[in-house]
C-alpha cells in the first residue's frame, strides 16, 4: 500500500471543491498515509482568506514533512542538476520533490512537468481528480 505526498495544486482543488478532488483525497487517505511538504503548507497558508477554518482542518488532517537539512540539500542538488541541463525548477517544487524522495512517497500533482526526476514516482491528477501514472520523457 503506497503512501502519498500531495502537491499544492491538489490541495487547492480540494479546498475549492473541484469535481472529484474531495473524493480523490478521501480515497488516498483510505489507501495509505498522506503527507504534505512544509512548503505546500506555506503555499496554502499564504493564500488563505480570513476565517478559513476548513483549510486548517484539512492541513491538520495531513502529516507534514519538515524541511530538514537533507531535504534542503537535496532540493538544492535537484535545482542545480536540472539547471545544468537548461531547465529551471522552482524552489517550492524542488522542496516538495526532495520531501517525497526522503520518505519514498508517491507524489500526487496537477503539474507533473514540474517533477522531472526519474527516481520520483509521480501520479498526475486530471481535471476530474482521476490519477494517471506520469513518466518524464
Amino acid at each position: 500500500m503506497p503512501d502519498y505526498i500531495l502537491d499544492t495544486g491538489v490541495l487547492i482543488r480540494h479546498l475549492r471543491d473541484y469535481q472529484g478532488y474531495p473524493e480523490l483525497v478521501d480515497r488516498l487517505t483510505d489507501e495509505g498515509d498522506v503527507f504534505i511538504s512544509a512548503m505546500t503548507r506555506l503555499e496554502i497558508v499564504r493564500g488563505m482568506r480570513e476565517r478559513e477554518d476548513a483549510t486548517f482542518e484539512l492541513l491538520e488532517s495531513l502529516d507534514t514533512v519538515d524541511v530538514t537539512k537533507w531535504v534542503a540539500d537535496q532540493a538544492g542538488e535537484i535545482i542545480r542538476y536540472w539547471k545544468t541541463r537548461g531547465i529551471t525548477l522552482g524552489d517550492a517544487d524542488a522542496v516538495i520533490a526532495a520531501s517525497a524522495l526522503q520518505h519514498a512517497l508517491t507524489l500526487v500533482t496537477t503539474n507533473p512537468k514540474h517533477f522531472l526526476m526519474p527516481e520520483l514516482t509521480v501520479l498526475q491528477a486530471d481535471e476530474q481528480g482521476h490519477l494517471n501514472p506520469y513518466t518524464a520523457a
